[in-house]
């Protein structure tokens, strides 16, 4: 429903944009420009809209997770250390949306477990957050893969449609001449639409990467502080494995 709701959201400001914002050629808005691009500019402008909302989405994800996680670490490490383990959890619970809250929040139910279960524990729910942290990536792999084609495809049908329209022998009429030029423009605005949308999704599909690839870094980071003090709350109280916690 919110992917739903941030298509909408995206959808509106393409057109809205498209409207009003000046064509690099000056001939009218983008959405003219569009038009003068031939089918292919359809598919172009539905991989758009799409990119812009699976880059809204994954923007508001990637900007909670940046401002909250150092938040979260610091709070549930001390909690741990200090309190008990129950108080930990409830740290986790309420920081839920975080992927590294849901790991420790994972380790933590498990009771005062042995550091294999403990260790075992987090590594299982690493491996089911990868998904989430890399959302969409195929999505975006098809966008930047399939733009620049259909752009081509764009450029076939142009030039077919600007030679279909020489005739050979004959003196050129102007509506001739119109026809000839409207299949070169729309051969090279396909073209550009393509590389564009692709070039730009792949600029900031980079950078989700990016900050995935950190994010990974930061639990294998603190998921070894976790376990350091986990076995040291061990040591110290000599525990015996108690009934997880459900």
């Amino acid at each position: 429903m919110d992917l739903l709701k941030t298509l909408g959201a995206a959808g509106t400001l393409f057109i809205a944009q498209a409207e009003t914002v000046e064509s690099p050629t000056g001939d009218g808005s983008i959405l003219t420009l569009s038009e003068k691009g031939g089918l292919a500019m359809y598919p172009l402008i539905i991989f758009s809209i799409l990119a812009i909302a699976l880059i809204i989405e994954r923007v508001i994800f990637w900007s909670k997770v940046q401002k909250e996680t150092p938040i979260f670490v610091a709070e549930v490490l001390n909690t741990y250390k200090r309190k008990s383990l129950d108080a930990a959890l409830k740290v986790c619970e309420e920081y839920k949306a975080l992927p590294i809250a849901r790991i420790f929040g994972a380790a933590f139910r498990l009771g005062e477990t042995d550091e294999d279960q403990f260790r075992l524990a987090m590594e299982s729910a690493t491996s089911a957050e990868v998904p989430e942290l890399r959302k969409w990536t195929t999505l975006f792999d098809t966008i930047i893969t399939a733009s620049p084609l259909i752009g081509l495809v764009g450029t076939i049908t142009g030039l077919i449609k600007a030679l279909s329209s020489i005739n050979l022998g004959a003196v050129t009429s102007t509506s001739e001449a119109s026809n000839v030029t409207g299949g070169i423009g729309e051969a090279l605005i396909a073209t550009a639409t393509g590389i564009t949308v692709a070039l730009l999704t792949l600029l900031i599909t980079n950078v989700f990467r990016s900050l995935y690839n950190r994010q990974i870094a930061i639990i294998g980071q603190y998921s070894g502080e976790l376990e350091i003090i986990h076995r040291k709350r061990s040591e110290a109280s000599d525990y015996a494995p108690t009934t997880p916690i459900r």
